[in-house]
Order: structure tokens, then C-alpha cells, then sequence
């Protein structure tokens, strides 16, 4: 980095800021440094701006998870004053920053320019749109584009099949690996990460397994760390908490520390309190400790009622000065993104929002709903309990959605971690009684909640 800059300095002395080629060299090292803030500043030192010069901005922007600022640039872009416009590339980077922000409309736009601007045939394009679309889901719409396409590779068949995974359409996933086959083409590493995910994702454990076995004996690929992790997420959602632990210890690759909190997650919501503790033991020993380890632990012993390990654990992770990544969940409305984090009053509507919330949740209980007060993992009274969990960070996303959209439109929620079961409770009963589907992307998964069920079938 410190080269970088001499460079930079080097080229403003020598007076080649008019040097267009030169200095999108130097963004891009930025760039691969993940620098997008002196990115930026070459940007604005250039007096002229190529495409490959937006593009190389854009990416950044992307790399460094500045998702929003990659797509307003796209926007900029398009104005004429400023003698470029979004080109293929731009508009697959764009792509893929709109999968990472779940953010539909804005998806749906560049979908448009793509088709108006004569790209719509580029098959690495038509892939990434099945993959935006699955991402911000829209499975739907993933599979129309897919139907649409004259040739498909095996990108096309394994973005097809993750899309089915993830949005819990278990035994489609399985019907297209299947129809894959029938067209002769062969499935690699990726498409068997994505069947074994639609397996654990729908509780399909024999399924799982015996695909598994077919990836080893007859395509011949080898298991990596990611196949592994399915098959350990399959078994623990299963139950199999034990038999995932010897498969984990059997492993022909080292076990990284996902794998490992994959099966802590698993301990934790089956109340598998020694394992949990010997799993905590292997992160400890790969020095790979992060905060969502010690709240895993503190979840599983709060789920067993074990109230005195709860307190050692938040103890020392007060002593070790251990911050943990608070909930945040986001919707987008008329190409905004509007961000919510639990007991949230910076939305300038925030009023309005918690009256709405309170409105619901009222209608709710009318119909039946009843707090999950296992789901706050402090130890309060009942009533306390729900108080907290009344105000979590996709509940207040969904009351914005019902207060800022007509009535009947599908309301889309991206959360940054696990929804909890109360939450997941919460919008079922709203899908039914507000007769919305209401969309939420975790960690995970997606929940597509209709008429008070949800696309998981409660397995997640």
C-alpha cells in the first residue's frame, strides 16, 4: 500500500493525471487492496473517465461491501454529461452487488437495461440474473430467465439449483440436477454444493446421503470443506448431532472453524449442551474464536435453562471485550434501502412504524399468536420477555412494509443474522391475518411466508 501512494504522489508530480490508462491501473490496485477510499480519490483526480475506469470504481465499491455506493454509481453513470455508460461488465458487477443486498428493484432495472442495450444474450449475464434473482427471493423469476436461455452451461444448471436450494424447493433442486444429467451435462464441485444444500435445507437426510456418495464413486469429485459442511448442516439440522461429529472428525480435508460452528449451531437448537462445549474446544484449539461462538454457546446453554453458565459465558466475554454483531434487518421501497436494528428510532418515521407494530401485534393475538418467550435468551419474567421480543429488527422492517406499501404487495426483508422462532412465528401469523407473503432472507436461508405457513415447513 505504502508503494501505491509513492506511486500515486509520483504520477501528480510528473503531471500524468491526464494519463486515463495509468491511473485505472492504480484504482485497480486499490482495489485489490480493498482501499475504496483512495480508489475514489483517483477517480476524482481524472479529468476523463472511461468505462473500464467506472468499472473498476464500481467493483471496489463492491469488494469492500459498499454495496450501495456501487449501485448509485451505476445510476451516475448513465447520465450523459459524463461520456460513459454501463457496459456488460458494469451491469454484471452490478448484478452481483444486488445479490448481496437482496435489493429486487434495483435488480429488475439493470434486467431491463441489460435487455434494452442488446446484452440480454450474454450467458455469463443471463447466469448472474438467475443467481440475483434466487438471492432476492424470486425463484420465480430465476427459473423464466433460466427457461429463457438457449444454451446453458454447467454455471447456468448449478445457479439454477442453488437458487432452488436456498429458497427451500428441496425436490426441485433434486428434479434439475436430474434433467442436468439428461442433457449431458456433467455437474461439478458447485452443483453438488448446491444439491447437498437443497438437502439440508429440506430435511431430505437420505437423499443427502446418497448423493453424497454419488459425487465420490461416480463423477469422481473429491469432498471439499464446503461439501462437508452441507453434510454436517444436514445432519445436525436432522438431529444426528453425534454422527456429525464423527463424520467432521473423519473428514479427508482439515476441518476449518465454519464447519465447526456449523455444528454448534446445531447444538444449539437441539440443547446438545456437552457437545457444544467440546465443539467450543476445537475452535479454541484453531485459535479461530469469533463473537458468534461465545453467543452459540450462551444460546445453547439459555435453551436448556442452564441461567448460571449463561451469566460465566457473558462474563467472560465482557472481560475479553467481545462485541457481538447486533441484528439488523432491511427492506427496499421505491429503489431505497431502509435499515432497522431492534428497539431502532432513527427512522424518520419511527413513530408511525412502532404504531403500526403495536396495531399488529394486537391483531395477532386476536387471531392467536402468542410470544416464543424461549426465543430472549436473558433471564426475565414472561412479560418481560415479550416486551423485548416485541421490537426485534425484522419485526419493524415488516411493520414498514405494511405501513409504506398497498395493501396485497409482497413485503421483502433481508436479515443479517438467524431469524428467531418468535419472529418467524410473527410473520406467519401477519401473512395470514394481513393476507401478505412476506419474504425474509437470514443468514441461512429464505422464509417465503403465505396464508401462515412458511416454505421451510419450519425446519430451518
Amino acid at each position: 500500500m505504502k508503494c501505491a501512494k509513492e506511486i500515486h504522489a509520483r504520477i501528480l508530480q510528473d503531471g500524468h493525471q491526464s494519463d486515463c490508462l495509468l491511473l485505472t491501473a492504480l484504482m485497480g490496485f486499490y482495489a485489490f487492496c480493498e482501499n475504496g477510499t483512495d480508489a475514489r480519490l483517483v477517480f476524482d483526480e481524472m479529468p476523463q473517465r472511461d468505462t473500464v475506469a467506472w468499472n473498476v470504481l464500481i467493483s471496489c465499491y463492491a469488494r469492500n461491501k459498499r454495496i450501495r455506493d456501487a449501485l448509485i454509481l451505476f445510476d451516475v453513470m448513465q447520465n450523459p454529461e459524463y461520456g460513459s455508460k454501463p457496459d456488460d461488465v458494469t451491469c454484471l458487477v452490478a448484478l452481483q452487488a444486488c445479490a448481496h443486498l437482496g435489493t429486487l428493484e434495483f435488480g429488475e432495472r439493470i434486467h431491463r437495461f441489460i435487455d434494452e442495450h442488446g446484452y440480454g444474450d450474454a450467458t455469463n449475464l443471463r447466469n448472474t440474473l438467475i443467481a440475483m434473482y434466487s438471492r432476492c427471493g424470486c425463484v420465480d423469476k430465476a427459473f423464466r430467465v433460466f427457461q429463457g436461455m438457449s444454451e446453458r452451461n454447467v454455471v447456468t444448471w448449478s445457479a439454477l439449483i442453488h437458487g432452488f436450494a436456498m429458497n427451500g424447493h428441496g425436490r426441485d433442486a433434486i428434479e434439475a440436477f436430474r434433467e442436468m444429467q439428461r442433457m449431458n451435462v456433467p455437474p461439478d464441485e458447485q452443483t453438488f454444493t448446491g444439491v447437498l444444500s437443497a438437502c439440508s435445507h429440506s430435511g431430505l437426510v437420505d437423499e443427502g446421503m446418497m448423493f453424497f456418495e454419488r459425487m465420490r464413486t461416480e463423477f469422481g469429485i473429491s469432498p471439499s470443506i464446503h461439501h462437508y459442511g452441507c453434510m454436517v448442516d444436514l445432519m445436525g439440522r436432522a438431529g444426528y448431532l453425534d454422527q456429525a461429529y464423527e463424520l467432521i472428525i473423519s473428514m479427508t480435508v482439515k476441518p476449518d472453524s465454519a464447519i465447526w460452528r456449523t455444528l454448534l449451531g446445531a447444538c444449539r437448537v437441539h440443547g446438545h449442551v456437552a457437545l457444544g462445549e467440546h465443539v467450543v474446544s476445537h475452535l479454541i484449539e484453531l485459535k479461530a474464536q469469533e463473537a458468534g461462538d461465545y453467543v452459540l454457546l450462551l444460546n445453547t446453554y439459555a435453551s436448556v435453562g442452564d441461567w448460571d453458565k449463561v451469566a460465566d459465558v457473558r462474563r467472560l466475554m465482557k472481560e475479553k471485550g467481545i462485541q457481538t454483531t447486533p441484528g439488523c434487518s432491511t427492506i427496499e421501497l421505491h429503489g431505497q434501502v431502509h435499515e432497522f436494528v431492534v428497539d431502532d428510532d432513527s427512522h424518520p418515521r419511527m413513530k408511525e412504524i412502532y404504531a403500526m407494530l403495536d396495531e399488529i401485534e394486537k391483531q395477532l393475538k386476536i387471531a392467536g399468536y402468542v410470544a416464543e418467550v424461549s426465543s430472549e435468551l436473558h433471564k426475565l419474567s414472561a412479560q418481560e420477555k415479550g416486551f423485548v421480543l416485541s421490537y426485534h429488527s425484522e419485526k419493524l422492517a415488516i411493520a414498514f412494509g405494511v405501513l409504506a406499501t398497498p395493501p396485497g404487495k409482497t413485503i421483502r426483508v433481508a436479515k443479517n443474522l438467524r431469524i428467531c422462532t418468535d419472529c418467524h412465528n410473527f410473520a406467519k401469523a401477519l401473512s395470514s391475518v394481513y393476507n401478505r407473503e412476506v419474504v425474509i432472507r437470514d443468514r441461512s436461508r429464505f422464509h417465503h411466508f403465505r396464508q401462515g405457513n412458511c416454505s421451510c415447513n419450519d425446519y430451518w
